[in-house]
């Protein structure tokens, strides 16, 4: 059988590796720092953080999601799976193994979509973490989730570009040097085209490019900016991945991106859990501990169930991306119920935890406040309800059978 749910032994390494460096070197470094805003001063949390950085570049940890002959380790989608759940047990772990978003996909993009010139200017220093970057698509007047109804426009001016409209939510921009801006070039198709948009590149700051706030969300001010754009300029080699493509870079960049947003809600979801049953192993309540109640046992048991489906969804995800295997449907199974179930085991361990467990005193609270983002980010729940459905309907007419529709698996 070809079927084995195991690491080979030098992946098994990585892994010990990475939950070493994570739990035993960055948690502690960061705790009390892990918001900015937490630091003693800016000088000391930028310190802190750069120098784990570095400790991750010496421990060979740095760029898991890039091959070796660009200075990343090289692994496969089932590989980074492990790496970025263990990543992920503290919020900056991504960022510290320079695998967070938004940089991460946008690595993926330029490797793919990029001329030599403009891997060498804009990939290269993203991966010396020299530099941070953001990807500008979404924006306020039309559905973020279909991105054919794009009203940026980029008009040609002779060997440049001049671009208006107007974006937001465009994590990173405050602090990126370069974004990947998507805007519509193609005037002579119709509107809902998916050949009608282009990606830009575009160096950060630069007149015309307008960071007018931070949008305020459920969990503050944390980088989402609202960007408008007038009368910005770029010449005519700063299209990456050639006219009319936009669409399809950024369902390129998409797909896998959705992926590792699951891998690391996995991890926050195990944590949810794992504090959850130690809560009700210490809680004595009305004669009894909690754990013995089966109100609560019915909690744990639903939030197990659910994380080990969540982990079966995404290897197998990863395992078709690796592959080389269409893993849309796949993917966007798992990124709508990854979110899903983050969202309900985090709720469970708030109940489990009571008063407490809504106070700030546990990171649940905060943990629940980040993950309500989960289910529309990178595509609403709805949205990939309807392309499952569609994929679904398209499968069993093609061959009588829905089977190819749910993973195409030999049972």
């Amino acid at each position: 059988m070809a079927i084995d749910f195991t690491l080979a032994p030098e992946h098994e390494e990585i892994r010990r590796r990475v939950r070493d460096f994570i739990r035993g070197t960055v948690v502690p470094a960061v705790e009390g720092l892990d918001e900015e805003t937490a630091a003693t001063t800016r000088e000391e949390y930028l310190r802190v953080i750069f120098g784990l950085r570095a400790r991750a570049r010496e421990e060979g940890l740095w760029l898991p999601h890039m091959p070796k002959e660009w200075g990343g380790m090289g692994l496969g989608h089932v590989e980074l799976a492990m790496v970025q759940s263990e990543a992920a047990k503290t919020r900056l772990g991504p960022w510290i193994l320079n695998c967070a978003a938004p940089d991460e996909g946008n690595m993926h993009t330029l490797l793919h979509w990029g001329d030599d010139e403009q891997r060498e200017r804009y990939l290269r220093p993203l991966l010396e973490g020299a530099k941070m970057s953001c990807f500008a698509m979404t924006e306020p007047e039309v559905a973020g989730s279909d991105p054919t109804l794009i009203r940026t426009y980029a008009v040609r001016d002779g060997d440049e570009w001049v671009i208006n409209g107007h974006k937001w939510f465009i994590s990173n921009a405050r602090r990126a040097s370069f974004a990947i801006l998507i805007a519509r070039t193609e005037t002579d198709v119709p509107e809902g085209s998916r050949g009608a948009n282009t990606a830009f590149l575009v160096d950060l700051p630069q007149e015309g490019w307008n960071d007018v706030r931070e949008v305020e969300t459920m969990h503050g001010s944390t980088g989402h900016s609202e960007i408008v754009i007038t009368d910005l300029r770029v010449p005519d080699g700063a299209i990456l991945g050639g006219r009319g493509n936009g669409h399809r870079l950024g369902q390129y960049r998409l797909g896998p991106a959705r992926l590792a947003h699951c891998m690391r809600w996995i991890s926050q979801a195990e944590t949810a859990l794992d504090m959850m049953v130690d809560r009700a192993l210490n809680r004595y309540s009305h004669g009894s501990l909690l754990a013995d109640k089966q109100g609560v046992q019915w909690l744990v048991a639903d939030s197990a169930m659910e994380l080990y489906q969540c982990k079966l969804m995404v290897l197998h995800a990863a395992s078709k991306i690796d592959k080389g295997e269409d893993f849309r449907t796949e993917v966007s199974m798992a990124k709508h119920f990854v979110a899903g179930s983050l969202n309900r085991i985090i709720d469970r361990a708030i109940q489990v935890h009571g008063a407490l467990g809504y106070s700030t005193d546990t990171p649940l609270a905060k943990m629940f406040q980040h993950a309500r983002w989960a289910r529309f980010a990178d595509g609403a729940d709805e949205i990939h309800q309807m392309r499952i459905a569609e994929r679904t309907i398209a499968a069993y007419r093609a061959t009588g059978s829905t089977s190819a529709a749910t993973g195409g698996l030999p049972l």
